[in-house]
């Protein structure tokens, strides 16, 4: 099978990508709308005339984005809704309360490379909220996904992905050392694990998950790095807020992907397999269907 390209690249931005798109009469999720690349990729639905739904930890901070992109695109059908993703009560309550179908539902929210917190389960955070909270939140919305006959889920991962495949066997790092970056890589390679599974297992319901690196943006989601180690970072060339969010955009809304499910992106395109010393494409175990498998199933288990 080839490879997947699309016109846009790594400078594209979320409104060159919606450009043309009408998402009227489609309603979309975005969790963590009100930061970072979630304000953009909200704000490119609400452009393209999609009913839009910040899913967000400070409802006060996502009433404040909500009411500027009404302000900036005229749409009035942007609302905010609470989660906590680290929280299953949270999580179960969200999706319960959700009427109607879901077209689109962005897995933005996350956490980076935090000292070691757990949840009251034992849960390593960083695994609890990036992956199970959204793994959790999907479940609980595949009947609305489903209802909508055509639904788009996208899971933000990242190319630290690259720094651990999922240790199956000991999720929350009960058994060996916590690394936070290693935490985060787990956390995101299960971001794409979870795309390749339910791409198979929800086909037959007309759903496409798939994942992606959104690129390296400047954003709160660096708050737990040390300013030394961002600025080791500042050799590389970062990312606007509207680049990144541009391949989350194109795979919720793009017809350019049209039926396209369980692959991993980056920079608008189909990513390449990693080479040895890069810091891009994707790993193997990221798409190796008999781990999704396993994720899968441990983490049903777990929510």
């Amino acid at each position: 099978m080839s490879r997947i390209t699309t016109p846009f690249g790594y400078e594209s931005t979320a409104a060159e990508v919606i450009a043309g798109v009408d998402l009227s009469g489609r309603r979309a999720m975005v969790t963590g709308g009100a930061s970072g690349i979630g304000v953009e990729t909200v704000r490119a639905l609400a452009t393209a005339g999609a009913e839009v739904t910040l899913a967000v930890r400070n409802t006060a901070a996502g009433e404040r984005v909500a009411g500027q992109i009404i302000e900036a695109t005229g749409n009035n059908h942007v609302f905010v809704a609470p989660i906590e993703l680290a929280d299953r009560a949270s999580v179960r309550a969200f999706a319960e309360t959700w009427s109607g179908p879901l077209h689109i539902l962005v897995n933005n929210a996350g956490v980076m490379a935090e000292p070691l917190n757990r949840t009251p389960e034992g849960w390593e955070h960083q695994f609890a909220a990036n992956h199970l909270g959204h793994f959790g939140l999907a479940l609980g919305l595949h009947a609305a996904l489903a209802a909508a006959g055509d639904a788009r889920v996208v899971s933000v991962s990242s190319s630290a992905h690259l720094r651990s495949d999922v240790h199956l066997d000991d999720l929350h790092f009960e058994n060996r050392p916590y690394e936070p970056w290693a935490a985060y890589g787990q956390s995101k390679t299960a971001n794409i694990l979870f795309a390749v599974e339910g791409a198979k297992r929800w086909a037959a319901d007309g759903i496409v998950l798939n994942a992606l690196m959104p690129g390296g943006i400047r954003t709160a989601l660096q708050r737990h790095v040390p300013e030394d180690v961002q600025q080791q970072w500042d050799q590389y060339r970062w990312k606007t807020v509207e680049q990144g969010a541009a391949t989350s955009v194109l795979l919720a809304a793009s017809p350019v992907v049209q039926g396209v499910t369980g692959k991993y992106f980056e920079d608008n395109n189909e990513a390449l397999p990693t080479v040895a010393g890069e810091n891009t494409g994707v790993a193997p175990y990221a798409l190796d269907p008999e781990s999704a498998t396993r994720l899968w199933d441990l983490s049903e288990k777990l929510v």
